[in-house]
């Protein structure tokens, strides 16, 4: 799915088109969407400027949301999660659930945690 040994650019390319779905946040008081790839774009109903303009929080519908902020505080606290699964909702209102989702922190030059990142390939309309 990635290619070997890949480049700055190349890697950026095959990561934007791979075939899983990859998102990312800031560590704003209320997190911004930085990045999500082709794929979580078509899955949240979002064009590029809408997606990192966007809370992360609102990935999630309201009932949902204190069970992501719990999720993301683990993450802080350990590093990382596997096999998570939950309900998220698209821009349209279309729900769906993401299964076996991977959640880590992410981590600058100085290993200072910069933000936080998901990746998953499992999800199935509701």
């Amino acid at each position: 799915m990635i290619p070997t040994n890949p480049g700055g650019l190349e890697l950026s390319k095959a990561l934007y088109e791979a075939p899983f779905v990859l998102v990312s946040h800031g560590t704003e008081p209320d997190p911004i969407l930085n990045y999500g790839n082709r794929r979580a774009q078509e899955l949240w109903e979002l064009t590029w400027e809408e997606l990192t303009r966007m809370p992360s929080r609102l990935t999630a519908e309201a009932p949902n949301r204190e069970e992501r902020a719990r999720l993301l505080n683990q993450v802080t606290r350990f590093g990382f999660i596997d096999n998570y699964s939950g309900v998220r909702i698209s821009k349209t209102g279309r729900r769906f659930r993401i299964s076996q989702a991977v959640v880590w922190n992410l981590l600058d030059e100085k290993q200072m945690r910069s933000g936080q990142a998901a990746a998953f390939h499992d999800w199935q309309a509701l």
